[in-house]
């Protein structure tokens, strides 16, 4: 089935793809989510008009995410945590933490375009790729570094739970 796409799909297309879906996956997912419409040859019109406006606009958000990733670029973040025996950090530093401190410099971030794999669960420096808009991706730098002051944490030997004087007999 000839649909064309209203939306963004992760893993199919782009706003205003034509595309040749399974007839399930439209009729099940695509339409009633109005992600889609039947490529229709109105439609298909419809579509092309559409598509110059929207191109119009694209190049002038692209030009301005294109500036603004050139900023990003430059912005390094630091974050001081806990940490214990080894080095190990208590918790980790996620996407969210890292969009709430680009929010508290003056730059809105929405956490998921922040291309973090998985937390940052170790000390150092890393490059963290943020994804402004499909054609524009920029990396910023975090550092995860210890809280000043802190004093490794030393463990306790282990007491023995046996009171003097007291044996165990067998018989």
């Amino acid at each position: 089935m000839k649909v064309i796409l209203q939306e963004n799909v992760e893993g199919l297309g782009y706003l205003g793809d034509v595309l040749t879906v399974a007839d399930g996956y439209a009729r099940n997912y695509l339409l009633p989510r109005k992600k889609a419409v039947f490529a229709e040859e109105r439609q298909v019109k419809l579509l092309q008009h559409l598509k110059r406006q929207i191109d119009q606009k694209a190049k002038k958000e692209l030009e301005a995410l294109g500036d603004i990733g050139k900023k990003m670029a430059d912005v390094s973040l630091t974050f001081e945590v806990q940490t214990g025996k080894d080095d190990k950090l208590f918790g980790s530093v996620t996407s969210k933490d890292i969009a709430e401190q680009l929010a508290a410099q003056g730059m809105t971030v929405d956490r998921r375009k922040i291309q973090l794999p998985q937390p940052l669960k170790e000390l150092g420096t890393f490059p963290v790729p943020i994804k402004l808009h499909r054609d524009v991706v920029t990396n910023i730098q975090v550092t995860v570094t210890k809280q000043a002051g802190e004093e490794p944490v030393a463990e306790e030997p282990a007491a023995t739970e046996e009171a003097p004087g007291e044996t165990m007999e067998t018989e």
